[in-house]
């Protein structure tokens, strides 16, 4: 039986440019493309690399900050076929090196301050000679094509591509929290599911703006953009290289933006500003705000609803390879505190199961498995590691849960964060919110270190806040607060105090436990 032709974003732009062609499409800081425009770049950068050798389901990778152009090659190989690999702008050399040869990468979009550092390892990527474009301004680099030539060059016509469903759209590698990246293949129809799973759950609308402050190289801008290009409302690309609380503010005002989804870092950031500087910025446009990646306190949320007035607040839980699984809903914020929220429409019911496999009572821990329309093909020339991410067609990110009589879900920890001490099992994260109420701690990880009694003892890794200072009688005021309210064996045996900028995080914000874990093995202070 032959496959059928599968609606892909590159599909839903076009008819957006025969339906609305003067209607914004894409915009950033320095520029904006309406639906038409949009459409014919799409299709001369999917004729691009056609032109140079990237044809149907090829690889070629991309390494920028965020900038509209990103929308243009995401929407582009859609109608081309080819599948797009984001490469984080944070990795080092060896990293991006290995990334590029085991996608097997035939192009290479390098923005104007990467360039020094990919030609450093040119000669040992799988690249062609003639198929590196250059993104920015300036001279052209020697050995690259500039990418408004490729497409001034290319012919704004629908490339004549039959594109299926199970094609592969692009390859997200993850952030390595639990080792070295592994690529996710996602398909077209596991990303326009969530399009319109977000849109039935969020409600978006056609006169709604989202604002991609999140790097675009990962699945949370993917996730979040084409949503609202499916309801052919605008999308604005939030370029700036780091986050600048104040200036997002203002960015919110001046475009109007109704919908953005940041870490908690990022609201901690934006509140903490001053007064005169919070109530010279109109941030009335915003209606809906997602909070994701890491946990929120009640504390935070209240401070988020009083600034950002009759703001509809939301959480996600999800994952590069499964896509959304849950949502926590606006009027349960406070009543289930803590909670990642009900699968979502679109997912089957969520099975927690235990080390034999076996379903866990409600109140139980048990290791969060779900599938749906979503969730990923597996894991790049990796079938062990795909065959362990899955039970049956189950997948599972490695997350610990348990769910209460209502049905809401709860994350304990990742699995591989456990600690095992005197033959008991810790979740960092239990540890970490019990400390985070401190007054003094603004961040805190909790790893395990060797002992020699135990196997392993809990250890702590705090930030302070601006005004505390370090020192054995703060460590043991902070080992004091843990008593009873946690288990004695959770109580951390060690507490270490280092800067913000010396804790370890993904793009995302997440703190990387796993590089923690490595610096105190080694003895490292």
């Amino acid at each position: 039986m032959s496959k059928s032709k599968w609606i892909t974003v590159g599909d839903v732009l076009k008819m957006d440019a025969l339906n609305y062609p003067d209607r914004l499409g894409w915009q950033d800081k320095t520029r904006e493309c309406t639906f038409i425009q949009w459409n014919q770049r799409a299709c001369c950068f999917a004729n691009g690399l056609s032109k140079i050798g990237i044809g149907y389901q090829d690889t070629f990778a991309v390494i920028s900050y965020n900038r509209g152009e990103w929308m243009d090659m995401y929407a582009g190989c859609a109608k081309g076929g080819q599948v797009i690999v984001p490469i984080m702008f944070r990795l080092a050399a060896p990293e991006i090196e290995y990334i590029i040869n085991h996608a097997e990468c035939k192009g290479f979009v390098v923005e104007s301050p990467f360039v020094e550092l990919i030609d450093s390892i040119k000669d040992r990527l799988s690249i062609p000679k003639d198929a590196y474009i250059y993104l920015g301004e300036g001279p052209i680099p020697e050995g690259y094509v500039r990418y408004e030539d490729l497409l001034a060059q290319s012919p704004a016509n629908e490339p004549e591509i039959q594109i299926f469903g199970d094609d592969t759209w692009n390859i997200m590698y993850t952030s390595g929290t639990t080792g070295r990246p592994k690529g996710a293949i996602r398909t077209h129809e596991s990303h326009l599911a969530h399009y319109v799973i977000s849109n039935i759950n969020m409600g978006v609308l056609p006169t709604d703006k989202v604002m991609l402050v999140m790097p675009m190289c990962h699945v949370n801008s993917i996730q979040y953009s084409f949503a609202y290009t499916l309801v052919s409302a605008p999308v604005f690309v939030y370029n700036m290289v780091s986050f600048d609380p104040e200036d997002l503010l203002k960015t919110i005002d001046q475009y109007h933006i109704t919908f953005t989804s940041l870490v908690p870092t990022h609201y901690r950031m934006i509140l903490d500003l001053s007064e005169n500087v919070k109530a010279g910025k109109d941030v009335a446009s915003i209606r809906q705000l997602l909070i994701s990646s890491a946990p929120a306190s009640k504390e935070l949320k209240l401070e988020i609803m009083d600034y950002f007035k009759n703001v509809e607040l939301w959480e996600a839980y999800g994952s590069t390879e499964g896509g959304i699984a849950t949502i926590l809903r606006p009027e349960d914020q406070f009543r289930k505190l803590g909670s990642i929220g009900k699968e979502v429409f679109g997912t089957d019911r969520i099975r927690l199961l235990d080390e034999s496999r076996n379903e866990v009572e409600d109140g139980e821990v048990g290791e969060l498995f779900y599938r749906g329309a979503c969730v990923f093909k597996g894991y790049l020339k990796d079938p062990e590691k795909t065959k362990e991410a899955f039970e049956g067609d189950w997948f599972t990110a490695g997350d610990m849960a348990r769910r209460d009589e209502e049905g809401y879900y709860y994350l304990v920890d990742r699995k591989s964060n456990m600690i095992i001490t005197g033959g008991e099992n810790v979740y960092p994260s239990e540890v970490e919110n019990v400390l985070r109420a401190h007054e003094s701690v603004k961040e805190v990880a909790v790893i395990g270190v060797s002992d020699k009694k135990w196997g392993e003892a809990v250890h702590a890794v705090v930030v302070l806040k601006e005004g505390y200072q370090p020192g054995k009688s703060l460590a043991q005021e902070l080992a004091d607060f843990t008593r009873g309210q946690i288990a004695g064996y959770k109580r951390p045996k060690g507490i270490d105090f280092i800067k913000d900028d010396d804790m370890p995080r993904t793009a995302t914000g997440k703190i990387v436990h796993r590089i923690l874990r490595d610096r105190y093995m080694k003895g490292s202070d």
